[in-house]
C-alpha cells in the first residue's frame, strides 16, 4: 500500500523523512545535502510563491534579480555579516577545467585561477547594496522597496530536506529609506505580512517578537521573527525581518541628498522567507496518514474517483460527473477527476490520502441511481453520503471550514504545549517533554548563553505582546520584566 510510513511517536524525524519521499515532495540529490523539489512539492512551493508575491506587490515592493556570484571583497566591507556567514560560504576560485595529462579525466586548471574569489550567494546584502550606491542620489528615490526571488547557498553540514540544505529556495526583500522610522515600520509591516500569510495561507498559528542581541542577524540593529510549534513540541523560525539601521549604507557608502539640501545615508532593512516553510506545513498538520494540507495550498483540492465495473457505467459516471467538474473549476476549485484505470478505487484513496488531499468524492452504480455521492475531508477523515445536487456550493463551503479547522487545531495544540515556568528546576523538566515555555529572563547574553548550554534550548523570541511583570530570571535569580518565549528548536 502506497502509505507504509513510521509514525510519529515511534521516530517523528523519519515519519518526517519518509512521508516527504512517499508524498513526492522531494528528494536528496547527488550533490550532498542539496534536493531535489519533486513536482508536486513545488506546485505547494509556487502557490506559497504567488500568494506572496502578491502580497508583497500590494505594499510597493517590486522584484528584481542579482547575481548569484558575490565578490569575496564586498563580504568584508560589514564586518559582522561576513563573520555570520563566513563557516558557511562556498567559494569559486577558478573559472575553468582541462583534461589531466595523463588521462585520469578532468581537473582545475591551475592557470584559471580568479583574481578575486566569488562567494556563492548565501544572502544579497551585499551585492544589492552596492548596486544601491548607483540607484539612489536624492530623497526622491527613496523608499527603494525591491525583493528578489532566488536560490541561496549555505554549506551546511547536517541537513534535512526543506528545514536545511546547502543550496534552498528563497525570497529576500531589501528596501532603503530616508529615516529611520521609515525602515523600522518597513521592518514591522513585512513581518505582520509573514504572520498573516502563516496564519492565513498555511493555517500555522505564529508569535511574533524580536530576537535577543545573540540571536540577530548577522549586520542587523533588529532581527523581527515569527516563531511556529511543530507537533514534536520543537520550534521552527518561520520568517524573519530586520532592521538594518545605517550599517550597510555606510559600507557602501549609500548616500543620498536630503530636502534640506544634506548628504545623509539612507536606513535599510531586509526580510526573507525561504522552502523551510514547506516544513513547517508538514510537521504542522500531518499525521501518521500522510500529508494534511490546507486547502489554499493544496495542489489538488478535491479529488472525485469514479466506482465501477464496467465500461458502460464508467461512461454513465462520467457524464454525470465531468460536468460538475467544470462547475468546480469554474467556482475556482482545483479538482481531479481520476479515472483512470491504472489502479483500483482503494489504493487511490490511500494515495491521496498520503497527498494530503483535502476532499474526496466517490461515486459508484448506487450513488448514480439515488442522485448522491460520498464526500471525505482529509483532516477530520470523516465521510457522509449528501445529494449530488448543490455540491459545487457545499464543496466550497466545505474547503472554507477545512482551513478554517486546521488552523484551530494548531492552535489548540500550542495553547496545550504552552508552559510557564518559574524555577530552572522546572524549566529543565518541561523542556524535555518539549513546547513552547514562558520564562523570564534578566537580559543578559551570559544567562541566555548559559541556558543555551545546559539545556540545548533558545530564546526563540521577546514577543511583542508580553505583558509587563516583574519577576526573577528562571536561572539566574536576577530581576526580570516580562517573559520571553524559550523552547528547542530546528
Amino acid at each position: 500500500m502506497a502509505k507504509a510510513i513510521p509514525s510519529r511517536s515511534e521516530n517523528y524525524s523519519e515519519w518526517y523523512n519518509e512521508l516527504i519521499k512517499k508524498a513526492d515532495l522531494a528528494e536528496n540529490s547527488a550533490v550532498r545535502g542539496c534536493m531535489i523539489i519533486k513536482p508536486y512539492g513545488y506546485s505547494i512551493w509556487e502557490k506559497m510563491q504567488r500568494a506572496l508575491d502578491d502580497m508583497f506587490k500590494e505594499t510597493g515592493h517590486s522584484n528584481a534579480y542579482f547575481p548569484l556570484f558575490i565578490p569575496k571583497s564586498y563580504l568584508s566591507k560589514e564586518a559582522s555579516h561576513v563573520a555570520g556567514f563566513a563557516k558557511e560560504c562556498a567559494v569559486v576560485t577558478h573559472y575553468r577545467l582541462k583534461n589531466a595529462e595523463d588521462g585520469s579525466g578532468i581537473i582545475v586548471d591551475p592557470d584559471a585561477k580568479l583574481e578575486e574569489e566569488l562567494i556563492v550567494r548565501p544572502t544579497s546584502e551585499t551585492v544589492i547594496w552596492s548596486s544601491y550606491k548607483n540607484w539612489i542620489q536624492s530623497y526622491r528615490d527613496l523608499p527603494l522597496l525591491i525583493n528578489q526571488w532566488a536560490n541561496v547557498v549555505r554549506w551546511e553540514m547536517r541537513t534535512r530536506l526543506f528545514l536545511r540544505t546547502a543550496e534552498f529556495l528563497w525570497q529576500e526583500g531589501h528596501t532603503a529609506h530616508a529615516t529611520s522610522d521609515e525602515a523600522q515600520a518597513e521592518t514591522r509591516q513585512m513581518l505582520d505580512i509573514y504572520a498573516q500569510f502563516a496564519e492565513e495561507w498555511m493555517a500555522v498559528p505564529v508569535i511574533k517578537g524580536a530576537k535577543t542581541a545573540n540571536e540577530r542577524f548577522a549586520g542587523a540593529e533588529d532581527t523581527l521573527c515569527i516563531e511556529a510549534l511543530m507537533q514534536d513540541g520543537k520550534a521552527l523560525q518561520a520568517g524573519t525581518s530586520h532592521f538594518l539601521g545605517q550599517n550597510f549604507a555606510k559600507a557602501f557608502d549609500v548616500q543620498f541628498l536630503t530636502k534640506q539640501n544634506q548628504l545623509e545615508y539612507v536606513w535599510g532593512t531586509s526580510w526573507g522567507v525561504s522552502t523551510r516553510l514547506m516544513g513547517a506545513l508538514i510537521m504542522a498538520h500531518s499525521d501518521d496518514d500522510g500529508l494534511v494540507l490546507p486547502p489554499k495550498l493544496a495542489p489538488i483540492q478535491v479529488v472525485i474517483v469514479p466506482i465501477y465495473r464496467t465500461e458502460e457505467q464508467l461512461e454513465q459516471l462520467s457524464a454525470k460527473i465531468k460536468p460538475l467538474v467544470k462547475e468546480l473549476k469554474k467556482a475556482g476549485v482545483l479538482v481531479k477527476y481520476d479515472d483512470s484505470d491504472a489502479n483500483k478505487p482503494g489504493w487511490k484513496f490511500a494515495e491521496y490520502e498520503l497527498r494530503g488531499v483535502p476532499v474526496r468524492l466517490a461515486m459508484g452504480g448506487r450513488d448514480l441511481e439515488n442522485g448522491t455521492v460520498e464526500i471525505a475531508r482529509r483532516d477530520l477523515k470523516t465521510k457522509e453520503t449528501v445529494p449530488f445536487d448543490g455540491l459545487t456550493e457545499r464543496i466550497v463551503a466545505l474547503l472554507d471550514d477545512i482551513q478554517r479547522t486546521i488552523y484551530e487545531k494548531a492552535r489548540a495544540f500550542r495553547q496545550e504545549n504552552t508552559f510557564r515556568v518559574d524555577t530552572f528546576e522546572q524549566f529543565q523538566e518541561q523542556i524535555e517533554k518539549g513546547g513552547f515555555i514562558l520564562a523570564h529572563w534578566d537580559g543578559t547574553s551570559e544567562t541566555e548563553e548559559t541556558i543555551k548550554e545546559m539545556t540545548k534550548a533558545t530564546i526563540r523570541c521577546i514577543p511583542f505582546d508580553q505583558e509587563p511583570e516583574e519577576g526573577t530570571d528562571v536561572y539566574s535569580g536576577k530581576p526580570s520584566k516580562g517573559r520571553v518565549v524559550f523552547a528547542r528548536a530546528y
